[in-house]
């Protein structure tokens, strides 16, 4: 463990301010050039700037240690909020790794908060309560010349793993493992974060939109909000590309027909159930699933809510869902441990839990999907995967995979 650094004198002063405030605008307009923090969706929700406290965690009680340095640290403060809703007051945006044990994770505080919420806005500031700046768009500015490489395997090597994959399956070795591809990003000029949220926000409104710590994208899936003792999640696990006209509708029925979609989507919404109901009074999901659309794919989606009845903080709850089986697999052990033997890559914080929490414990949290590291050199390094059952075949996942890169290099190249 990293212990955390106060890098602001404001926070130092422990004073925490949340006003009322309606900034005129998009919310991802108010971001600085760099180091931005947001969790935007049709354009409600929190970004931020500044650094008041930073922490970056890992080892087997890394999510304790985090709920433990949050709680210590709102204890500290001197809060007033006359807005009073889940994200005013003091927030934490957090970064989790795929492994939280052996990866590491990133919490930071933010200097300055702006929200939304079903319309009404506010600002959360530590110290004195700032000027909003002007908001900026990155407006005309041409697209960055990109060139692209392969990652850890290469196509040909890729499917050669999902082979395997589902030879181990087919064995009895699992049930469902979900193997992941990377995509190296090279760009003159650097990247600029806010031009790829702006663009990931207009092409993907539903999803959310989020940037912490250097870790960008545009999520379907929401793996855990927590209102008071209220919890939601929203499962994907399937995939289809779209088309064009009957075509695109040929697809969708295909898709909520698939025997082999429905099973994988089975396993990860029975794995967020198991995971959920020992915290749970009453839990209920959907018997069968409905279709989510976006832009480029579709996915059967199942929203599961429940009451909270053990006493239980959200990265405590976040801990014991993650990994669900949409980025892990069935056993969750016995997955992991093959994604370690057969992906050829260090996942980072990708498919990890990335959200936001207040000093209330309420919050969001979705996966890391969708999404790329920006890289020192002004690159990025993209991530996409898909979840291998009984009778995958290796050409479709690879298809599946990019058509989900495509997802983020719209974004890049418009």
């Amino acid at each position: 463990m990293t212990a955390a650094a106060l890098t602001s004198p404001a926070a130092a002063a422990g004073t925490v301010s949340t006003v009322r405030a309606d900034a005129a605008g998009e919310l991802l307009d108010l971001l600085p050039a760099g180091g931005g923090l947001s969790w935007v969706r049709r354009g409600e929700g929190l970004v931020g700037w500044g650094e008041a406290a930073r922490l970056e965690v890992s080892g087997p009680g890394a999510l304790a240690e985090a709920a433990d340095w949050w709680d210590a640290y709102v204890a500290g403060l001197d809060v007033g909020d006359d807005v009073g809703v889940p994200g005013s007051g003091p927030v934490v945006f957090g970064s989790i790794a795929f492994d939280p044990v052996s990866g590491t994770s990133v919490f930071v505080v933010p200097e300055v908060v702006v929200g939304r919420r079903d319309g009404v806005g506010w600002v959360t500031a530590i110290g004195a309560a700032p000027e909003l700046p002007a908001p900026v768009r990155d407006g005309d500015c041409p697209a960055p010349r990109l060139r692209y490489a392969d990652g850890a395997l290469d196509p040909a090597s890729w499917c050669a793993a999902v082979e395997a994959a589902v030879a181990r399956i087919a064995a009895g070795d699992l049930a469902k493992v979900v193997l992941a591809r990377d995509l190296l990003v090279s760009a003159e000029p650097a990247l600029d974060p806010r031009r790829l949220l702006h663009r990931l926000a207009a092409r993907f409104p539903g999803c959310w939109t989020f940037a912490v710590d250097g870790l960008l994208g545009a999520t379907p899936e929401l793996l855990l909000r927590r209102s008071g003792r209220q919890l939601s999640s929203r499962v994907l696990a399937g995939t289809a590309p779209r088309g064009a006209g009957a075509e695109d509708e040929r697809l969708a029925a295909a898709l909520l027909g698939s025997a082999k979609d429905r099973a994988e989507h089975a396993l990860a919404v029975d794995s967020l159930v198991r995971a959920l109901e020992p915290y749970c009074r009453e839990l209920a999901a959907p018997a069968e699933p409905e279709l989510l659309t976006l832009a480029n794919v579709r996915h059967l989606a199942t929203d599961v809510v429940g009451t909270q009845r053990v006493p239980a903080g959200l990265l405590e709850l976040v801990g014991a869902v993650h990994p669900t089986a949409a980025v892990c697999g069935t056993p969750t052990a016995d997955a992991a441990a093959l994604i370690g033997e057969l992906e050829g890559m260090d996942r980072g914080r990708y498919a990890g839990p990335v959200g936001w929490m207040d000093a209330r414990g309420d919050g969001e949290f979705g996966l890391a999907l969708r999404c790329a590291e920006l890289t020192g050199d002004g690159g990025a390094r993209l991530f996409a995967g898909c979840g291998i059952v009984a009778g995958s075949d290796p050409a479709a996942e690879l298809a599946e995979t990019q058509s989900k890169f495509a997802a983020f290099q719209a974004a890049l190249e418009s």
